[in-house]
């Protein structure tokens, strides 16, 4: 099996792809392949505090989490920026969590410091890896000596589970955002106001008040957009590329590939007041709007006719 893999970047040493990109983002999207994401650090928080305690220092509400749900949370600053970010599966008894790379020892050094008193135990997990099985919704974490057996003869590399995650309008945290970013700004269409990592009906945790200020009497200062790039553009935009507009600077680039279907796209956070309408580049290269994020997102947000994709 030929594999190819990345240079550089957060997933450098992961496969790209096996060969055929194409085909392995299409296999991808049906359920038929698997991915290898060994390289994204992996790590345990047990004890019996460990989901209250989780739902009072994270975005996420984790009370009622049950045994096999996958569960992204957020960790804010008290101006509701996400510092952090870890997913994972609970068991009934560990949840099995992971990040990005390069990010586990800041996560796991603020995860310690606020123990306390917690029933609580967190602990590296350097024998245990991370994959996304053939028809799984979400990565899960096994032994390193069952990775081969549980990723089979059909895979695909992260060119095509980054491409689908794109496409699906999903940002990647500290590539799809910045030091700045807040929740409110990575809606969805579906109504979902904060996304998937961050709730108001649960208690206080870090940063809850910025992002329930926000989401209550005002709008977010940008929104999540996917953007449909030149297709005649031999290279694909920087991370953090600035993104203009008439010559001046509306936003920033975040990730972008080429998609089976659509080629190439990427995710980029713009001005809330930019037309939904204007024509952009992105580091040199044209690009067209399609809205993930409704520029009036908040308690007053009212899906608009022909925003987004439904």
């Amino acid at each position: 099996m030929t594999e190819v893999r990345n240079d550089q970047g957060p997933d450098a040493g992961a496969v790209r792809h096996y060969g055929d990109p194409l085909r392995e983002q299409r296999r991808l999207a049906t359920g038929e392949a698997s991915v290898d994401l060994s390289h994204r650090p992996v790590f345990s928080i047990s004890g019996s505090d460990r989901l209250s305690w989780l739902n009072n220092v994270t975005s996420q509400d984790f009370a009622g989490l049950a045994p096999g749900v996958p569960v992204t949370a957020y960790i804010l600053d008290h101006q509701g920026h996400i510092v952090h970010v870890l997913g994972g599966v609970d068991d009934g008894e560990t949840l099995w969590a992971h990040t990005e790379p390069g990010r586990d020892e800041a996560l796991l050094t603020w995860l310690r410091r606020m123990v306390f008193a917690a029933r609580v135990e967190i602990a590296e997990q350097p024998d245990r890896r991370l994959v996304l099985p053939a028809g799984a919704a979400a990565p899960t974490v096994v032994d390193s000596a069952d990775v081969e057996d549980v990723l089979g003869g059909v895979r695909a590399g992260t060119w095509a589970m980054e491409a689908l995650r794109i496409a699906a309008g999903q940002p990647r945290t500290f590539l799809d955002t910045d030091e700045k970013t807040i929740p409110n700004e990575l809606a969805n269409p579906e109504g979902d106001l904060l996304g998937p990592a961050a709730h108001l009906a649960k208690g206080c945790y870090p940063g809850q008040e910025t992002v329930a200020r926000i989401y209550n009497l005002g709008r977010p200062p940008r929104r999540l957009t996917l953007l449909h790039l030149d297709g005649s553009a031999d290279a694909l935009p920087e991370v953090g590329a600035d993104i203009l507009a008439d010559g001046r600077v509306v936003g920033r680039m975040g990730t972008s590939e080429r998609h089976y279907e659509l080629g190439p796209i990427g995710l980029a956070l713009l001005k809330r007041q930019l037309p939904t309408d204007a024509a952009l580049t992105a580091d040199g290269i044209a690009a067209a709007q399609e809205i993930l994020v409704d520029p009036e997102a908040g308690l007053h947000w009212r899906p608009t006719p022909g925003l987004g994709r439904r």
